[in-house]
């Protein structure tokens, strides 16, 4: 867990500030290019706000010079007319560039257009020529020109086979370098961004290996959904294409099967963080899976055809995709609204996470329609880093409470292999007290007789050593006593016990007791509680747990027992002021032949909490070094008892 949470947290906020910093020129020239780049350096560039557009018919023969008696539009940065007609195969633009002597080597930027094949003409005279043999049709325009110092007239012919060609951004003139360097400057934030959120789901997978199986999938999935993202948003970078044209074809072919891949992820994803509560969205992601499928083989169909299934392809890759994308994200929508109404945390992070998604992508396509298609879509970008991050704090929090109930199971576990194991001693205890017991107690009865008599006869320093082996042999019987109850505790008579009587005879038989070692019993109890037990097995096990309490006083010792109805159950708290026990002492209370006390074989106490065990009641301690130790027994009332405690109870041997 804490491997996880070392790897994920340092991705996750270097993630975040290439969002924040990163994008931040990027917002600013998506919406003024020309004011940022002359912001930059306002004496070093001049924007070309207007220029004229000429529609290239598909059938014209092509040339190096626009017809004469041509009918251009205005274009500019607001209408920037990039939408082709049908009948057209590519655009002619015209520009005209003033003076350019004040730059040392000046050069013409266009850092937005749509085009695969362009050539720049001055008066007839080919200056520039770039094209792609590949789908990618978003570029730039950077040529170099003479110093001079007059005007000139730019012709450009710009062939495409989509349906838009043509200028998104004004031309700037400036230094040809620093024009490089600008461009590099406002484009590069995209790349990083995508190459991050590879690097992020790279270090994802590699931690998937230290999760369990169970977690693995969960997991996975938003590898999956992030490595896509990632290469979506890098494959949508220009600059790839620019710089690297040979692997061209790799970097599309990572953007269309990113596209296949992500929705499909991030229906699994959101199944799991929902705990698979909705079926029929669990048939959708399935149906999605294979529509996916499907849409990988059409793409390498395509690819084998060199661009012949291109109609087919397009309503395959854009029109069905862009459908199944919308009826997933409306869904999951409904589903993380619904849950969070029912007050699943999760779901509430989901939503927020959606929310951030679909916001700024429906910002982008309104701005995108509402431009003519001459908007350039980059919010999108912002929502996936927001979705993938509500989605990572969706993983975190469910690795998380899988890592508490495995610990909680853990402890439990250990809990029970504890009690497993002392139930195991007890038994081999309690086989080995029932056998030996016996066979010791009559030797002891007789060995102590023989004693008594020769106490008679022998001289008076002999009479002090014979004492002292009655008194041990006493102490013997008491231990062995002590086994056969631990061993066989059976309630040889069960009845209707009113404690209040009990208690009484126990106050007059222990209050003594405690007096002699400086100390006071109190004992208060309720009329009317009646339990189902042993008399004599009951007051044998409060006089334990009594001379216990007494045994630890110091100064001023005091003894509290109390009984009264809590509920459905009989309640006695006995409580002193002695010593106390520190949680080491605690955890070891009933556990064989351990005792606080010097002589203590700790039998007492393990018979004390048969007894009650026998009699269908529970024990609890509660202690502090120093400050005293409180014991809480609890029996059901016999108004509460079930039929088969009129039975006489006993643990087998």
């Amino acid at each position: 867990m804490r491997t996880l949470r070392l790897c994920l947290f340092p991705a996750l906020a270097v993630l975040a500030l290439l969002a924040g910093w990163l994008h931040w020129p990027s917002l600013l020239s998506a919406a003024e290019p020309g004011d940022v780049a002359a912001s930059a350096a306002p004496a070093a560039r001049s924007s070309l706000d207007r220029w004229q557009v000429l529609p290239i018919p598909a059938d014209a023969t092509p040339g190096t010079a626009p017809p004469a008696d041509a009918d251009w539009l205005d274009a500019e940065l607001r209408e920037p007319r990039v939408e082709l007609p049908k009948d057209a195969q590519g655009i002619w633009i015209r520009l005209r560039v003033p003076a350019t002597e004040q730059w040392h080597r000046p050069g013409l930027l266009a850092g937005r257009m749509y085009s695969r094949h362009v050539q720049v003409y001055e008066r007839g005279v080919l200056l520039y020529e770039s094209s792609r043999g590949f789908d990618f049709d978003q570029g730039r325009l950077l040529v170099p020109l003479d110093a001079k110092p007059q005007e000139t007239v730019l012709d450009v012919r710009i062939l495409n086979k989509g349906e838009r060609a043509g200028f998104l951004t004004p031309p700037q003139l400036g230094e040809f370098d620093e024009l490089d360097r600008g461009y590099i400057r406002k484009e590069l934030p995209s790349l990083l961004l995508g190459v991050s959120v590879v690097f992020l789901a790279a270090i994802m997978f590699i931690c998937s290996s230290f999760l369990s199986r169970r977690q693995r999938g969960f997991w996975i999935s938003l590898c999956l959904i992030a490595l896509s993202a990632g290469l979506l948003i890098a494959a949508y970078s220009p600059l790839l294409y620019l710089y690297f044209p040979d692997a061209a074809q790799v970097f599309l072919a990572c953007f269309e099967l990113s596209l296949f891949t992500m929705f499909p992820a991030l229906g699994y994803f959101v199944n799991e963080a929902l705990e698979r509560k909705s079926p029929p969205f669990q048939r959708f992601t399935r149906w999605q899976t294979y529509y996916s499928a499907f849409g990988v083989l059409c793409f390498v169909a395509y690819r084998l055809s060199d661009g012949a299934l291109y109609s087919f392809y397009s309503i395959v890759s854009v029109v069905a995709v862009g459908l199944l994308m919308l009826v997933q994200m409306i869904w999951i929508s409904v589903l993380a609204v619904a849950h969070a109404r029912q007050g699943d945390p999760q779901a509430r992070i989901l939503s927020l996470g959606l929310l951030a998604f679909a916001a700024p992508s429906a910002v982008d396509l309104l701005l995108y329609y509402a431009s003519g298609k001459s908007y350039v879509l980059f919010l999108w970008k912002l929502g996936i880093v927001a979705l993938i991050f509500s989605l990572v704090v969706i993983l975190a929090r469910r690795v998380s409470s899988d890592y508490k109930t495995l610990v909680s199971y853990s402890r439990q576990l250990e809990q029970f292999n504890l009690s497993l194991e002392r139930t195991e001693k007890l038994k081999i205890i309690s086989d080995l007290a029932a056998s030996v017991a016996h066979e010791v107690r009559n030797p002891l009865q007789v060995t102590r007789g023989f004693l008594q008599l020769l106490s008679k006869k022998e001289d008076p320093q002999s009479q002090d050593y014979i004492t002292i082996a009655v008194s041990e042999l006493d102490r013997a019987a008491e231990i062995i006593t002590d086994f056969l109850t631990f061993a066989k505790p059976e309630l040889e008579v069960v009845s209707r016990l009113e404690l209040y009587d009990l208690l009484e005879q126990l106050e007059l038989i222990m209050g003594p007791h405690a007096s002699m070692h400086g100390g006071k019993l109190t004992i208060v109890s309720e009329e009317g509680l009646e339990i189902m037990g042993s008399p004599s097995k009951l007051k044998q096990a409060l006089i334990n747990l009594i001379k216990n309490s007494v045994e630890a006083f110091g100064e001023e010792g005091v003894v509290e027992l109390t009984a009264r109805a809590e509920g459905r159950e009989a309640v006695l708290r006995l409580k002193d002021n002695g010593e106390g026990m520190d949680e080491e002492q605690l955890a070891k209370l009933g556990v064989p032949y351990f005792s606080t006390k010097t002589k203590g074989t700790g039998l007492g106490t393990m018979v004390t909490m048969r007894i009650i065990e026998v009699m269908n009641g529970s024990i609890d301690f509660r202690s502090e070094k120093g400050k005293g130790t409180e014991v809480t027994i609890r029996f059901p009332l016999t108004g509460q008892i079930v039929s088969e405690m009129t039975d006489a109870i006993s643990l087998p041997d």
